[in-house]
């Protein structure tokens, strides 16, 4: 069967960020494609709207998934509102499914409201849509507190990548949740969150699996 890996990046990023992760899953075995999308411009759920047309034109049986931050709201847009998509697993990484409180600060005052442009129309504050669990999603959260959160004051508590805390990334229907010593941020640059995103994308775990023998 023919199989694709898509990548979403996240808020204020341009989908070059996730060039490593890309090659390293390429290195993995996996046929990459990134999904670039504007995050302020547009709303997640816009946005889920193009990826659907995006996924439609691939030339793949099995579509996998795999979301930074913001991206993984697209995702979830993606399902609630065009969940007629071809078979394959979805990993997120930092994603604040049950909503951000740095987005929320930022939100709360019109002198920072503005930065986030409509990427909070439908999840950044809690009101993503509910996953139905209808794919194996696994979550991947960091907790290296280094990021905008901790300059914000917001998250210095809160066990988190320093922008998003990891209570904020689970959600009901999880196949498996992982957390690692990375920064939100850092989490597109770890060798160990590659293999553990290319072993959930094979076996539906975040445990390397070794092939077996005959």
């Amino acid at each position: 069967m023919r199989e694709a890996v898509v990548c979403l990046h996240g808020l204020w990023m341009t989908g070059l960020e996730m060039g490593l992760l890309c090659r390293r899953l390429r290195g993995e075995g996996f046929a990459v494609h990134r999904f670039r999308y504007s995050s302020i411009l547009a709303s997640p759920r816009a946005n889920a709207a193009r990826l659907d047309a995006f996924l439609q034109s691939l030339d793949a049986d099995v579509i996998h998934l795999v979301a930074h931050s913001l991206g993984g709201i697209v995702v979830l847009h993606l399902f609630h509102h065009h969940p007629v998509q071809k078979p394959g697993r979805i990993v997120m990484l930092g994603t604040p499914v049950s909503g951000s409180r740095v987005a929320a600060a930022l939100a709360s005052t019109p002198l920072t409201r503005w930065v986030l442009g409509r990427s909070i129309q439908g999840g950044l504050l809690g009101d993503a849509p509910r996953w139905k669990g209808i794919r194996e999603l696994g979550m991947i959260a960091g907790s290296r507190g280094m990021g905008v959160g901790r300059l914000m004051g917001k998250g210095r508590k809160a066990r988190g990548d320093g922008t998003i805390a990891v209570e904020e990334t689970r959600i009901s229907g999880l196949q498996a949740h992982l957390t690692v010593p990375c920064s939100h941020f850092g989490l597109l640059f770890s060798r160990p969150v590659t293999r553990a995103v290319a072993a959930f994308l094979r076996a539906g775990t975040f445990e390397h699996r070794p092939p077996s023998r005959p």
